[in-house]
């Protein structure tokens, strides 16, 4: 899958800070039944990559990896199963090895120079982050106006109740949604009720 299908397959990819106290499979199986397939699991806990290995044995789950900063993290996370990489910024060698190894590569940008570095490397699809602290709605929108072959997944302080208007953005194909799965939740029911939400808020 290229980095735009995998924009196109729902309106939010749960971003996933995985805890201890549900099993990586079982998770999975709950968002991918609920409509959310794409589940990106960011590398920032011991247990992400072994989570990624078997939530990528779930039939129909799309599972990246985020908060990939580097290299020697990119091979890690390809070799434990991942579709697709995200990284909260845009450096030339990450972006480099990605494109050598053919996967479907999300980079964070929040300034218009980091896209037009972005476009240089021949990217036109990108991470907006932090969402809401690089300038929320309004940066977005002024930041597709001179770039209109981009389009973005806007992270970062994104919430429930505010997913809705960002996806309404023509520029905007999904959000990253931390709000679906929480490190502390315990209840695979909680997380399908959230994921369900999630899916409705398509436009």
């Amino acid at each position: 899958m290229t980095v735009d299908d995998i924009m196109r397959t729902a309106p939010v990819i749960p971003v996933i800070v995985l805890g201890d106290k549900l099993d990586p499979a079982g998770l999975a199986e709950t968002l991918v039944q609920a409509g959310l397939p794409v589940i990106e699991v960011t590398l920032r806990t011991p247990g992400a990559l072994q989570a990624i290995k078997e939530m990528s044995q779930v039939p129909g789950a799309i599972v990246g990896a985020g908060t990939v900063l580097n290299e020697a993290q990119l091979a890690r996370a390809i070799e434990a199963g991942s579709k697709f990489i995200v990284s909260p910024g845009l450096t030339n060698p990450m972006a480099l090895a990605a494109k050598g190894t053919g996967i479907a590569f999300l980079p964070g940008v929040a300034t218009a120079s980091d896209i037009m570095r972005g476009l240089d490397l021949g990217l036109d699809r990108f991470k907006f982050f932090p969402a809401e602290a690089s300038g929320g709605i309004p940066a977005v929108k002024a930041l597709s106006a001179p770039f209109g072959e981009a389009r973005f997944c806007p992270t970062g302080g994104i919430r429930s109740d505010t997913a809705a208007e960002w996806l309404a953005i023509p520029s905007v194909l999904c959000v990253g949604g931390t709000w679906v799965v929480k490190p502390d939740d315990n209840d695979l029911g909680v997380v399908a009720e959230r994921a369900r939400a999630a899916v409705a808020l398509a436009v």
